[in-house]
């Protein structure tokens, strides 16, 4: 059965399947925040009961100070974020998710859910736990090679 199938050429083959889904599949109202943006949103929804600067921002993304300053910027702009002043130090300024931003985070959970409810399609759990492991294992024989 694995004989004449290549490992590297399946799991090409599979990411490319994936990524024409899921374009095939993005809601119209996603396709503004790309997918770093989206990736900031979903950290800030998560901790959004906590106060969170544009230093711990940094800190999660291992992202240069003006790198987060321009994105940041960028989702101020485009209506995703605002920053607060916090009262216990005036030179702080909080970052806070819109409504508009939380719709989109709403949005792209819904759709991730739908994606990964398609790819497990007929799929049973120790199909998945075997495919996790096997998935696992590929990535540690990967790493062993970047030395």
């Amino acid at each position: 059965m694995t004989k004449d199938k290549h490992l590297g050429f399946e799991i090409r083959t599979l990411n490319n399947c994936v990524k024409r889904f899921v374009l095939s599949n993005k809601p119209t109202e996603l396709d503004k925040s790309t997918g770093v943006h989206g990736w900031a949103i979903r950290y800030f929804y998560e901790n959004r009961d906590k106060d969170v600067f544009q230093r711990d921002f940094e800190a999660r993304f291992s992202i240069r100070r003006s790198t987060a300053t321009n994105m940041l910027k960028l989702m101020e702009k485009n209506g995703i974020i605002i920053r607060e002043k916090v009262p216990y130090d005036a030179r702080l300024k909080k970052i806070v998710l819109t409504d508009r931003a939380i719709e989109i985070h709403k949005k792209a959970t819904d759709n991730i859910n739908m994606i990964e409810s398609t790819l497990k399609k007929g799929i049973s759990q120790d199909e998945l736990i075997t495919f996790y492991r096997v998935a696992d294992k590929i990535k540690a024989n990967l790493e062993v090679q970047d030395d």
